[in-house]
């Protein structure tokens, strides 16, 4: 690939990295609108509607093909259905802190998840962290105990949303040079649709489907999770098949910002001090991360000019 192919690469890469976390910065707007659901009955939606999107763009895209070769390969299979449990839970905590006024904690699990990212490199490469990675590592440890001593309890909602989506992008990642981006979310949800159809039969059961029974403001908002759930996720994997971790761990910080603003702003979400002084911790953290990304991309460049 050409150095000239390969900047338009990256910045083709960007752009998508930056619709999808923009998006996903004001999905809680979204979520709060869907009142009175209840979060397994958006997430079913979610997932059902998610599918038919995805078949939809299939057919248009004449991506069956495509489609078909993953689903006949093992382990793409598998990768694909250990993804949708990982967004699966990511989806059901998110949408449960939303709904019940802790979009504050969910911008917190979004603002360390780019540590998480680090660590995984450790455990799962066997990476060496660098002085500056062990620093930013340390903050966010600490950040994370004088929040939970301020709250009396650990912030579960944010690590679950950190571990779940580090661990679904390093997937993404895994598989992405061989994976499309429809084909893949097609395949990761089609393994979640049959689960999703039995949790709104039992909630349809108790007459406690919302959908078509709230306003046609209500139905419209509802009816459009599919593509609203959709559009980021596929912005996010043509991204992680473009750009390095890195890079997506720079634009990720978008989101936790966009969340933080509306949880403060917006909502009006308690900040104690214990709060304030925890998420200065996980900035300061985000800081010397990046300084460090940039100063081992140069010291990279480098060594490349010497060799």
């Amino acid at each position: 690939m050409s150095p000239s192919v390969a900047a338009g690469h990256r910045r083709g890469g960007l752009a998508y990295a930056i619709g999808a976390y923009g998006l996903w910065g004001i999905m809680p707007v979204y979520f709060i609108a869907l009142a009175p659901s209840g979060p397994v009955e958006i997430v079913a939606w979610r997932i059902v509607l998610s599918l038919i999107f995805c078949a939809v763009l299939l057919t248009v895209t004449r991506g069956w093909r495509a489609f078909a070769a993953i689903a006949q390969n093992p382990r793409l299979t598998i990768a694909m259905a250990l993804a949708g449990a990982l967004i699966l839970v990511n989806w059901l905590t998110y949408v449960y802190a939303t709904l019940s006024g802790q979009v504050v904690e969910t911008a917190l699990g979004y603002f360390i998840n780019p540590v998480v990212t680090v660590l995984l490199g450790v455990f799962v490469f066997a990476e060496r962290l660098r002085p500056l990675q062990w620093v930013s590592v340390g903050l966010v440890a600490v950040a994370v105990l004088v929040i939970g001593v301020g709250y009396g309890s650990v912030p579960w909602i944010a690590l679950i949303l950190a571990v779940t989506f580090a661990i679904y992008g390093l997937v993404k990642k895994k598989v992405g040079g061989q994976v499309d981006a429809v084909a893949g979310l097609t395949l990761e949800t089609a393994w979640l649709t049959v689960p999703a159809i039995v949790a709104l039969a039992v909630i349809a059961s108790t007459g406690g489907i919302t959908l078509g029974a709230n306003g046609a403001l209500h139905t419209v908002l509802l009816a459009s999770a599919g593509i609203i759930t959709a559009v980021p996720l596929l912005l996010f994997a043509a991204a992680a098949r473009r750009l390095p971790l890195s890079w997506i761990g720079l634009a990720q910080y978008l989101a936790p910002v966009l969340q933080f603003a509306i949880g403060v702003f917006v909502l009006g979400e308690d900040m104690p001090p214990e709060r304030w002084f925890g998420f200065a911790l996980v900035w300061v953290a985000i800081i010397v991360l990046t300084i460090d990304m940039f100063l081992s991309a140069r010291s990279r460049r480098a060594s490349r000019k010497l060799t």
